[in-house]
Order: C-alpha cells, then sequence, then structure tokens
C-alpha cells in the first residue's frame, strides 16, 4: 500500500508530522506529491527525508486533481490519502488494513479523527465517520454543525457511513480509478463527500474503523473563517447534489437549499461578516452558471446508480434537529445508526 501526502507550501507541517508517519507505518510506501510548493518543502525532504518517495507537480491543482495526478503515477493495491498536518501512532493502519482485506465489497475507510490540539476531542473534518442530511448538509458521528464532541468512546463501533474524511482516507486504488477519483473541477472542499456518494450509490460500502487513531490539526490550508472557505463549501456542496440526485429530489432540495443558504447570508451580514455573505451569494450564482458543465457527469452517475439516494442521505432535517430540537451530539439524533451497528459485508 502507499500513503499519500498532498503538500503545498507546506514544509513545517512535515517537519512536525512526517516523522510520526515515517516511524510508524512500515506496512507501506510513503510518498509525498508536492502541488508547486514554493516555500522550503522539497528541499526539507531531500535533506531530512530522503528516502521519502516524492512527486513534484508542476503547479497547485488543488487538493482533489493533485491526488488524481499522483494516484495515476504509483501501482499498489491501497491508497491512503493522508494530510499533511496528521500525526499518527504504533498500529495505526492495521486495524484498517485488516478490515479491508477481509471485507472485499467495502470500496474506503477511516480511522477515528481526534484533535491535534485537544486529544480528547474529536475534530471536526471526521470525527468518527460522515453523513449526510437529507438537505445535504454533511455533518459526522461527534460533530454536528459547530459542536464537535468529547471522545469518550461513544462511537467506538465499525459502523458503515456515507462518506470517509479526505484528511485519512484509506481507498482501494482501482475502485477510485474506477469511478473517476476526485472531481478536479471542486479544487478542495466536499470532493471526498462526491467520491463517498459514487461509491456508495454502485454498491461499495464505506466505514469508519475507530480502533485505528489519528490526530489532525484541521484547517491547515485555509483557516475556518476565510471567504474561499466558505465559497468552496457552498458551492460544491450543491455541486455534490447536483451530480448525484434524481431530477425531482434535486429540485425539492434546491428550493430548499436557495431560501436557507440565503438565511445564512443574512446570518453573516448581520454579523458584520461581509465577505462570507458574498461567498454564499456568489457560491449560488456560480453554481447556476456552471453547473451544466456537469450534466455528462450526472448522467454517468445517475446510469450507475444501484443504491438510490434515500439509503445514502439521512432522512433528517439537519437544521430543524439542531436548532429547532436543540440536539447537538450525533446520538441525539433520530437516527437508526444511533441504535444498530451498521456495518456490513
Amino acid at each position: 500500500m502507499s500513503i499519500i501526502i498532498l503538500n503545498w507550501n507546506g514544509a513545517d507541517m512535515l517537519r512536525r508530522f512526517l516523522p510520526s508517519v515515517i516511524e510508524h507505518s512500515p506496512e507501506a510506501e510513503i510518498i509525498v506529491a508536492d502541488n508547486g510548493s514554493t516555500d522550503e518543502s522539497l528541499q526539507l525532504l531531500a535533506e531530512k527525508f530522503p528516502d521519502i518517495r516524492i512527486l513534484a507537480l508542476d503547479r497547485n491543482y488543488g487538493f482533489a486533481e493533485g491526488y488524481n495526478k499522483a494516484i495515476t503515477q504509483i501501482e499498489c493495491d491501497y491508497c491512503l490519502l493522508l494530510n499533511s498536518d496528521v500525526r499518527v501512532e504504533k498500529g495505526w493502519l492495521k486495524p484498517m488494513l485488516d478490515y479491508m482485506n477481509s471485507h472485499p465489497t467495502t470500496a474506503a475507510c477511516q480511522p477515528k479523527i481526534r484533535s491535534e490540539w485537544s486529544p480528547d476531542m474529536l475534530e471536526y473534518a471526521g470525527a468518527c465517520g460522515g453523513y449526510i442530511g437529507r438537505l445535504g448538509f454533511p455533518f459526522c458521528r461527534g460533530r454536528i454543525l459547530g459542536t464537535v464532541e468529547h471522545d469518550n468512546g461513544q462511537y467506538d463501533n465499525i459502523t458503515t457511513i456515507a462518506w470517509a474524511t479526505g484528511a485519512s482516507l484509506l481507498i482501494r486504488r482501482d475502485i477510485y480509478l474506477n469511478v473517476g477519483g476526485l472531481d478536479a473541477r471542486f479544487f478542495a472542499h466536499q470532493e471526498e463527500i462526491d467520491l463517498c456518494w459514487r461509491l456508495r450509490s454502485r454498491g461499495y460500502d464505506i466505514v469508519c474503523i475507530p480502533e485505528s487513531v489519528v490526530y489532525h490539526v484541521g484547517g491547515g490550508t485555509l483557516p475556518k473563517e476565510s471567504p474561499r472557505k466558505a465559497y468552496l463549501n457552498f458551492r460544491n456542496n450543491l455541486l455534490l447534489l447536483y451530480k448525484n440526485l434524481p431530477e425531482k429530489q434535486f429540485r425539492t432540495v434546491m428550493f430548499w437549499r436557495r431560501l436557507l443558504d440565503m438565511a445564512a447570508a443574512l446570518h453573516f451580514l448581520a454579523g458584520g461578516h461581509w465577505a462570507a455573505c458574498r461567498a454564499v451569494i456568489q457560491a449560488h450564482i456560480d453554481f447556476r452558471r456552471i453547473h451544466k458543465d456537469f450534466q455528462t457527469d450526472r448522467d454517468t452517475n445517475l446510469a450507475a446508480t444501484i443504491v438510490p439516494p434515500e439509503q445514502i442521505l439521512s432522512p433528517i432535517n439537519l437544521l430543524w434537529q439542531y436548532y429547532a430540537k436543540c440536539r447537538h451530539t450525533f446520538n441525539q439524533l433520530p437516527l437508526k445508526e444511533n441504535n444498530t451497528h451498521t456495518g456490513q459485508n
């Protein structure tokens, strides 16, 4: 297997976190795919980590295309997409590899993601596995909107999930390539959700293996309050809905999303966050302008679907549950996942 770390001007992250990956990953070849860095990343790798394989890309292709280009240049059964700001510990890979080897219809999995800054907390970008509400809003076991939970072992069962985080994503290389990989037009944010939706709709399983644990800094490329991050999250979320929902369902969801996203823009405006307000509005404008460019992908996805969206999306209205019902943790949501072990195979 190969661990691929995508890097862009992340010399400090490589210096801090790469040693733990090298020390605790004897099962894997470790590759750094450099997205045209202009800092000292390549010099650092050559001097401090001479045994690490480097794939030097000619420019910054973003998260999605950067990984696509790297994966086409390697040969392996499994690829693990790992953020450069992730720390690992001894034995972190074995539970995931063992599960994948014994469950051939599982296409991908993720470990439990804890916060590097607060190790007793789950981490925003993935926690113990991702889900999607019926209106398209992503959430996790351990993170609902802005509420992140302490890790008290409450989500330590292996379970089927809707999406696995791109911060630490173990996937079968042949399946990754067969379904088209990450959508490079997303550039960054929610491209792993789009990929996982395609996997699930084609009948593959995706699971979280909480026995495997990693520690993630998070927000390493764009800060949490970045208008650019808000723009990409809103735009890309609309695109993944367009690519994967049948027409009637898509129209219904979009009716509500226009209302809810404009309410979010007004909320940003009222709080003085002008740039965030503009980002949400621009995301909708650009979605309307470019969504037809995704028509071929949409047709391909819908034609290949054997598992309908109703079996992938959670049936809840996440915003209603969070704001009206004050259900701020995953275990409080009215989901069958909270009462049943859902890992299959």
